[in-house]
């Protein structure tokens, strides 16, 4: 039973787990593949929920669903058969899969699903249910025991086995030994034995001796004692034998002398007739007989001889044995008789003899006792090495499974690390991907508002925002306050600082959508001011003076500093040992060092002096001994956050820190290596790690202790990033100096730049001149821990020196065991930190160095060898390169210091000392070049010593002596920038004063930027809702379509006799005018309002308020231009007067607002403003005239409610204007202002310097009259008084040439403050102005586009109005003409006429008024076709024979007599067409002869079959094809298929026929003949007394088999019947049979009717051909495939049947003739049993040839010839004629 469960599960259900009978129990112990069953057959609809685990609460689950489904099917099924199941008890499951199988079959038959029948279930047995299963879950629940007892029963159960395994091992142990014990206890009881053996014969020798030594007198023996008879029998025997050996030599005798007789006599005859014998012998044949005769006497002779000799032997050898044993007694006698002693010696003797015995008894006990004590040791020692050998084999057999798990778990750490690795990247690829959805439906939602025309800044936004992985969509407004900002907000914030920040960057550098428009693109933009950087650097250089680094006067060394890294067990350590060996280097090993730290506390090693650590390198962190304790922390130590983070803090550190060691006296006087072992063995002594900065310490510690000039390693160390920042932080305090460069960085100003960029702070060496990684995967890694355990335990095999080992490799053995524990936790470690240690050693400077450590040992040491030397020499080169720059610069350093001597301005050497001393530090900041050129101020002499007195504006002068060079500009490359000393106060309020500057003018820009940016999406939206608004304000509906209506139903309703009047007509024709009128005022109505709602749109404010808000916008970017330029204009007045040892002057005016336009028409009064507003007036289209420019933006005829717009747009631009030339002013007015206070105050001055400088010797007062005389008239006249005072005479004065001397370094000092001041602002001023005029043009070009989009829009609204009103003009003419149409053809409207908008069509899916009823058209009739006959008659006859022969097989004579009887006049009028009532008896006796099966009987199913045709006949690929769709449906393989899948499968042919639909109604359809065939085959050869009918299709198949050729149709029944083509063997008469029945379905000549070939003969024709083409190429291993007897039966005569029980029938049984030749024939071909056999030897069989060839029932009779003869043969009166036929038809 159990096999075919399995079958069923497997082959049929095919679920998804191969089920064997073996494993049966087990398989569906959880449950899950019964509900795997269940949900084939749709009846668990929860099978989703089911578990494949075997755990208890799985098979809880899984059963507690399936129990409701089971008791719906009406299985049995309890908790105690749950429980039989789970537990795997025999047979359970078999039984319970039995009986669901029994169930799914009657559910099947039934074909209802699970939840129809569960709704056939009455309401309170579904309660019911519901309360049992939960009833039967608790009590399963009860019954199976929990997951966890489950695996603690397991872990019990195993332990238990173990235990008993080890009870066993310890019983056999133990039997074993007590067996030895027995053996050993058998040996010696054995030997002892022996020995026992040994001495008592011994004994028994020496006592024989003893008696025998004795000498008694025998007695006279009497006659009747034993031995008297012994003797006389013996004696009697002895002639007994005598006699019996007498006779024997005279038998012997007489034998010779007979066989010597024959012989000669023999001898004798074989002279004479030896001629004579051979002919006999040659004649009878019997020489063999004869010969093998005499042989057989001459073995039997020689046999004789032979025992002869035998026994005479035999008896020769008693003989002799009896005469020796005689002779024996007699000596025995004589020796009796020979020794006599006495009684004593003999007793003596014995005495002697057993004291000897004894002695060798105890020797011989001694000596195997002995041998017993060296067996014991012996075997006591090979115990152990047993014992040791079979612990070894079972640590190898722990260790291979200890190293398998390792690696498994190694695999699934990969595997997680693989998976986390593919979901971060999937996360990240699906946001990039909904990010490009958002850019997509973005710039969609945009094409749509801008209609295909996107703004460049708004994609420049959106890519920016993209590429930032930024949401593109807004997540959060932000326009209401933020109380709580949430995670959306911060997304949004950062996405518009980003776009602000952007759009600064674009209006800074003027690119993008600041770029400089065709009329500035020949004005060069401005330069950098590097005066006002130069001041600024200068300030901040003042404020934060930077450490000298010049004061480093450490020489370079040659030692070489790297670090090698990698895996656990990569071969660092191995490598490094071999470079100890090659090179003087010194090796440090994190862990060594920890140990040694902790071994010197330890040993209490004392330090060298009391004094604090001192740190050798900058950055390095200090360590005193009062900051010893803080060390417990691991954040204490004074480093620098890494990185800008934090070092997280542990929250148990602040609990233990009351627990750590307090420094004492003696603490402090420790080493530093010993106070760092202390923490370290506290910590560790806590089962804490040592962290970072403690191994930073003790690391840094001991490479202080190694000499400057020796070389030195790490190994493994550092292994975590946070490490190697610390370590680099400690040796060369690289983060504190970044942290400087920082600093510096973000105060350096960003809207200046200074003349030289800032030095920035160069790269600082690293830590390590090279880093090394050797590569390895992670399975060598653990590959090689393995060796290095499975070496261990090959050691501790070995049985040399076992008690000293033990204590040397203990602590080794922890390690190997530590380390195989720690594998995996180092390596997913080293992987974590890898990739950034990879990026730490990588970036700043390449120093990392990737080998592969996958390679030999020796191969490995050699690579790092020479990789090491090369380090070491480029070191040396890289040093001597150091050197060199050093000597080059000290060389420099003396050449530049003889170089100052030679410049004209040479200050007094105390006043040159006082300003060394001064600006020492800043020396280096403010060198006296600059980079960049500079804008050459106006109105100043290139003269740098004379005193500038002329205005800004003057013309520029040469210098009088051409050859001489041309001074330096201010702020050009070659311009010395004053450094005098400046107050120590002074950068401690300019430098938050500039600050304030930056960071308001930046965020005052970026929020009109943003604004503007805002703007421009409000802009679209806004000119968007308006089309869209006015589109669907022209989409309005109206109530035209009310009036058409009506018109419609007046013009339907006229009576049909008034419709020829022609006044009537002409009434008519007056109401469609007076609807054309009416539609005409209503579309007239409509434009009049669209018209006036485009002019309300024009005529809103929002444009004048857009135009007015952006307006501000720029003006505000000047505002901001404006307030810098002030702003800074008052730093460079500070600065330089400072300079200058001058009070700050007090600005009282205030700064200078630029007006904004006044938005709204609210009266703000002027004490409430702090901006002035300019009020915007809107000039009326009357009173403007336009200009060429505004009718350009027109384009086209001029628009009436368009000219206010463009009058506007001309007063903003002249508003644009003014407002930019009242800034431009305030800035000139600004700078003229800055130039005027200074020539006032240098007129102050004058007077006292002229009077102090006449002098005879200098000719600088010549100089500074010709400088007094060239100012223009217009600076002059702003000088007022001070100017035109006179000056008063002063009497000479001497004056030395060293006051002389000063007095000049002075003026050109004054002169050089002035110059650079000047310069300054003119650079800043001609900056502002070239941004004010980009400002302007930008505001021009934004109102224009804006303007120009919004004429547009109005210019499409009146588009759109003048298309709609044309569009809704021409449907009304439209509906006219139909309505003019309909009235002069007199016909009705029948289809609604629908006029709405602008849409004008007839519909055709709605009447005003119904349709005449059409008439039915009658149904098709089949018709009577030549001798056709009909699906009717067909039926008619199936029904007829079905009840007569229920089987399909009827006798041929009652098969004639039933035919005859259908074909009388008064019975089968109905059954038979016309064309058979002609038939006669013999004529339906022939058609019953072609019929016949076996020559006694007729199968009616094949008669209607071939009475059926015209059908298509099929090929032999169709029939295939068709028996694979018929198998395909067929899914229980039963051979039987229903109605519904027959239909669904089809035939060869369809019933699908191009229908010509008559157009008369009346006519009824063409009948479609090949439909209704398709149903009737189905009827024909379907079971109908099945419910429902099942058809065995192979059966229908094999009669379509039947072909006009014998041989074909044969083939093509095997082929059906094996599922495969059948190839055909070619032969000679298969070859006249085929022209034979080819012939015979040929038509005759007789009848003209069938001389037409009709197309199946055709098609049959050219199957055949094609397939004797293909005979011809028969493969070798053609048809391997088998056929069975059953098979082969069906095919041919399909065995035994019983006949119908009706009258024509007979009782007896058709039996298979062929059977019995069958069964042979399998026999023949090795089938003993009748299995199958391939068809391809089958059909090689004489038998199977003979058969096919003369088989006949596939052959298809031709009936048509004989009724075409009977109605040749009836005449004209039976005959049709085609006229007759004709007229049938018709």
């Amino acid at each position: 039973m159990s096999e075919i469960l399995c079958q069923w599960l497997n082959r049929e259900l095919k679920v998804s787990r191969t089920v064997s009978p073996k494993s049966f129990a087990k398989a569906f112990s959880n449950g899950y593949l019964i509900g795997e069953v269940l949900y084939k057959f749709e009846l668990q609809s929860d099978f989703a929920e089911f578990s494949e685990s075997r755990g208890s609460t799985a098979k809880l689950n899984n059963f507690s669903r399936l129990e409701p489904t089971l008791h719906l099917l009406g299985v049995q099924f309890d908790q105690n058969v749950a429980q039989s199941i789970i537990t795997e008890k025999p047979g359970a499951a078999t039984k319970l899969l039995y009986q669901l199988y029994i169930a799914l079959q009657k559910k099947k038959k039934t074909g209802l699903t699970g939840l129809e029948i569960q709704t056939m279930q009455p309401q309170t047995n579904l309660r019911l249910q519901t309360l049992k299963s939960e009833a039967f879950r608790e009590r399963l629940k009860n019954l199976i025991p929990r997951q966890t007892d489950f695996n603690l029963m397991r872990v019990t159960y195993r332990f238990q086995e173990k235990c008993k395994q080890m009870k066993e091992d310890l019983a056999r142990i133990h039997f074993e030994k007590f067996e030895k014990f027995q053996k050993l206890e058998e040996e010696q009881r054995h030997f002892n034995i022996e020995k026992q053996r040994l001495n008592r014969r011994r004994q028994n020798e020496i006592m024989a001796k003893i008696q025998a030594a004795i000498i008694q007198i025998p007695k006279p023996e009497p006659n009747r004692t034993l031995k008297a008879l012994e003797a006389q029998k013996l004696m009697k025997k002895k002639k007994e034998a005598e006699d019996v050996a007498n006779e024997i030599k005279k038998f012997e005798a007489l034998i010779k002398k007979d066989l010597q007789a024959k012989e000669s006599a023999s001898k004798a005859s074989l002279e004479t007739t030896d001629q004579t014998a051979t002919d006999l012998l040659n004649t009878y044949s019997d020489d063999d007989y004869i010969k093998k005769i005499q042989k057989r006497l001459e073995e039997d002779a020689f046999a004789r001889e032979q025992r002869e000799k035998r026994r005479r032997r035999l008896l020769m050898d008693q003989l002799i044995a009896h005469e020796a044993q005689e002779e024996a007694y007699r000596e025995e006698q004589l020796i009796h008789r020979l020794m006599r002693q006495s009684q004593q010696e003999r007793r003596i003797a014995v005495q002697l003899m057993h004291v000897r015995h004894e002695k060798e008894v105890l020797w011989q006990n001694r000596i195997f006792r002995e041998k017993q004590y060296e067996e014991r040791r012996l075997k006591d020692f090979q115990d152990a090495l047993d014992r040791e050998a079979a612990l070894a084999k079972q640590a190898k057999i722990d260790f291979a499974e200890q190293t398998l798990r390792e690696k498994e778990t190694h695999e699934k750490i990969a595997v997680e690390r693989a998976q986390a690795r593919f979901e971060k990247h999937y996360g990240i690829c699906a946001e990039i991907l909904d990010q490009i959805l958002d850019l997509c439906t973005k710039v969609a939602d945009y094409r749509l508002l801008t209609d295909n025309l996107i703004p460049h800044k708004m994609m420049h936004d959106w890519k920016e925002l993209f590429f930032s992985g930024k949401p593109i969509y807004e997540q959060a407004s932000l326009k209401n306050g933020i109380t709580e900002p949430t995670e959306e907000h911060l997304i949004e914030l950062d996405k518009r600082n980003l776009l602000d920040k952007n759009d600064y960057e674009e209006y800074k550098n003027m690119v993008g959508e600041w770029a400089l428009p065709e009329d500035m693109a020949n004005s060069s933009p401005p330069s950098n001011n590097h005066i006002l950087g130069h001041v600024l650097q200068r300030l901040i250089e003042k404020s934060n003076p930077s450490q000298d680094d010049a004061t480093e006067t450490e020489l370079p060394s040659y030692a070489v500093k790297g670090c090698f890294l990698g895996k656990t067990l990569s071969g660092k350590t191995t490598v490094l040992k071999y470079l100890q060996k090659e090179f003087s280097i010194r090796v440090l090993s994190i862990d060594s060092l920890v140990n040694e730290a902790i071994r010197a506390f330890n040993d209490n090693e004392q330090a060298s002096g009391l004094r604090p650590v001192r740190r050798e390198n900058k950055g390095e962190p200090r360590l005193d001994p009062r900051e010893i304790s803080k060390i417990q922390d691991p954040n204490a130590l004074s480093v620098p956050a890494v990185s800008g983070k934090a070092t997280p803090k542990k929250e148990d550190v602040m609990t233990d820190e009351d627990e750590y060691l307090k420094p004492s006296d003696s603490f402090l006087n420790l080493s530093l290596r010993a106070q760092l072992g202390a923490k370290s063995e506290q910590l560790l002594k806590k089962g804490k790690s040592v962290p970072d900065i403690l191994l930073v310490n003790i690391m840094v510690n001991a490479i202080k202790e190694i000499p400057a000039n020796e070389s030195w390693v790490i190994d493994g160390f550092p292994m975590t990033l946070n490490q190697a920042q610390l370590l680099e932080e400690a040796l060369t305090g690289y983060q504190k100096k970044f942290m400087e460069a920082e600093k510096k960085k973000a105060q350096m100003p960003t809207l200046a730049l200074g003349p030289t960029l800032s030095k920035e702070v160069t790269p600082i060496p690293s830590a390590f001149d090279f880093a090394i990684l050797l590569d390895i995967s992670d399975n060598l890694s653990l590959d090689r821990m393995n060796d290095i355990i499975a070496k261990e335990l090959s050691h501790e095999i070995s049985h040399e020196n076992i008690a000293q080992q033990e204590v040397s490799t203990c602590q080794e053995r922890d390690g190997d065991n530590n380390l195989r524990d720690q594998i995996h936790h180092r390596i997913v470690g080293f992987l974590d930190n890898w990739p950034l240690l990879e990026e730490w050693f990588t970036e700043p400077q390449n120093i990392l160095t990737k080998i592969n450590a996958e390679i030999d040992e020796g191969a490995l040491c050699q690579r790092v060898k020479e990789f090491f030397a090369n380090e070491i020499a480029n070191k040396k080169l890289k040093v001597e390169k150091i050197l060199e720059e050093k000597e080059a610069e000290k060389k420099a350093a003396a050449s530049g210091a003889e170089a100052p001597t030679t410049r004209p301005p040479l200050p007094s050497e105390a006043e040159k000392d006082k300003e060394m001393h001064l600006h020492r530090e800043t020396s280096k900041l403010s060198p006296g070049k600059g980079k960049t050129p500079s804008v050459s101020p106006k109105g100043k002499t290139p003269g740098g010593k004379i005193p500038v007195k002329k205005s800004p504006a003057g013309s520029v002068e040469t210098s009088p002596t051409p050859t001489a060079p041309p001074p330096p500009k201010p702020g050009s490359e070659e311009w010395v920038y004053v450094t005098e000393p400046i107050p120590e106060e002074l950068p401690s309020f300019l430098l938050p004063y500039w600050e304030l500057i930056e960071k308001s003018y930046i965020n005052h820009i970026k929020t009109v930027l943003r604004y503007l940016r805002d703007n421009q999406h409000t802009i679209l939206s806004y000119l968007y809702d308006t089309r869209t608004n006015f589109q669907e304000f022209l989409r309005r509906p109206d109530h035209k379509q009310d009036f058409v209506a009506q018109w419609q139903a007046d013009f339907n309703s006229v009576p049909e006799d008034l419709w020829e009047d022609e006044e009537t007509k002409a009434e008519l024709h007056q109401r469609v005018n007076d609807l054309r009128d009416r539609l005409w005022d209503i579309c007239d109505a409509r434009k009049e309002e669209a018209e006036q709602e485009r002019v309300d749109i024009i005529n809103e404010s929002w444009l004048q308020d857009s135009v007015g808000i952006i307006m501000n916008h720029f003006f505000s970017l000047m505002q901001a231009e404006v307030n810098r330029f002030q702003d800074t204009k008052r730093l460079l007045q500070d600065y330089y007067r400072a300079m200058e040892s001058k009070i700050p002057l007090e600005d009282s005016k205030k700064f200078t607002r630029i007006p904004l336009i006044q938005v709204d028409s609210r009266d703000i009064s002027e004490n409430q403003l702090r901006i002035p507003l300019v009020p915007r007036i809107s000039i009326s289209p009357e009173n403007v005239a336009i200009k060429p420019k505004l009718k350009a933006l027109l384009k086209g005829k001029i628009d009436p409610t368009l000219e206010g717009l463009e009058s506007n747009f001309e007063v903003d631009e002249k508003i644009v204007m003014d407002t930019w030339q009242q800034a431009s002013l305030t800035i000139s007015h600004m700078v003229a202002a800055e130039v005027h206070q200074r020539l006032i105050e240098e007129e102050k001055e004058l007077p006292p310097m002229d009077s102090k400088e006449k002098s005879p010797q200098s000719g600088a007062n010549k100089k500074a009259k010709k400088e007094k005389e060239a100012p223009k008239k217009k600076k002059a006249e702003k000088k007022g008084k001070g100017k035109s005072s006179p000056v008063a005479e002063v009497s000479p004065i001497t004056v030395s040439p060293e006051e002389l001397a000063e007095m000049e370094r002075r003026n050109e000092l004054k002169l050089r403050i002035k110059e650079e001041h000047l310069a300054a602002l003119q650079m800043e001023e001609a900056a502002t102005q070239f941004r004010l005029e980009l400002i302007k043009t930008k505001a021009l070009a934004v109102l224009e586009d804006l303007v120009t989009k919004v004429v547009d829009v109005y210019k499409f609204m009146e588009k759109w109005l003048g298309q709609r009103y044309l569009n809704e003009m021409a449907s009304i003419e439209k509906l006219t003409e139909v309505a003019r149409y309909y009235i002069e053809t007199s016909t009705k409207i029948q289809n609604e006429i629908y006029l709405s908008q602008e849409d004008f069509y007839i519909n055709g899916d709605i009447k005003v008024f119904p349709d005449a009823v059409p008439p039915t058209r009658p149904p098709p009739v089949e018709k009577e076709e030549d001798g056709t006959l009909t699906i009717e008659q067909l039926d008619s006859l199936r029904d007829q024979f079905l009840d007569m022969a229920p089987k399909g097989i009827i006798g041929n004579k009652a098969f004639t007599d039933i035919l005859l009887d259908l074909v009388t006049l008064n019975l089968g009028t109905n059954n038979f067409p016309s064309s058979w009532m002609h038939l006669t008896q013999p004529d339906l006796q022939e058609i019953t002869s072609l019929l016949t099966v076996n020559s006694e009987f007729v199968d009616w199913r094949k008669f209607l079959m071939v009475t059926a045709m015209p059908w298509p006949i099929p090929l032999e690929e169709e029939l295939l094809e068709t028996l694979q769709r018929f198998k395909a449906l067929d899914e229980a393989q039963t051979g039987t298929i229903t109605f519904e899948q027959y239909k669904q499968a089809g035939l060869w042919f369809t019933g699908d026929e191009d229908v010509k639909i008559p157009e008369n109604p009346l006519e009824p359809l063409p009948f479609n003949r090949q439909e209704h065939l398709i149903e009737f085959f189905f009827r024909l050869f379907a079971d109908c007394e099945k419910d429902p009918p099942q058809l065995d299709y192979t059966q229908m198949l094999l009669y379509f088999a039947c072909h006009p050729d014998t041989m074909e149709g044969v083939y093509r029944a095997l082929s059906v019947a094996v599922g495969t083509h059948i190839f055909r063997r070619v032969e000679t008469p298969v070859l006249i049979a085929d022209k034979t029945s080819i012939s015979t379905v040929s038509p005759n000549e007789e009848f003209p009717e069938a001389e037409d070939m009709t197309r199946e003969e055709r098609e049959l024709k050219g199957e055949k051909d094609e397939r004797d083409q293909k005979e011809e190429e028969i493969p070798d291993n053609a048809n391997p495939e088998k056929i069975s007897m059953e098979t082969l039966l069906k095919v041919f005569g399909g065995g035994s049947e019983v006949l119908d029980a009706n009258r024509f029938a007979s009782y007896l049984k058709i039996e298979n003739i062929y059977a019995e030749n069958f069964i042979k024939t399998f026999q023949d071909l090795g089938a003993k049993n009748l299995e199958p056999v391939e068809v391809n030897l089958l059909l090689k069989h004489p038998y199977i040839q003979d058969l096919i060839a003369n088989y006949l029932d596939y052959k298809i009779p031709d009936i048509k010839m004989i009724l075409q003869r009977s109605d040749h043969a009836q005449g004209s009166d039976g005959e049709r004629s085609p006229s007759r036929l004709t007229e049938e038809k018709k």
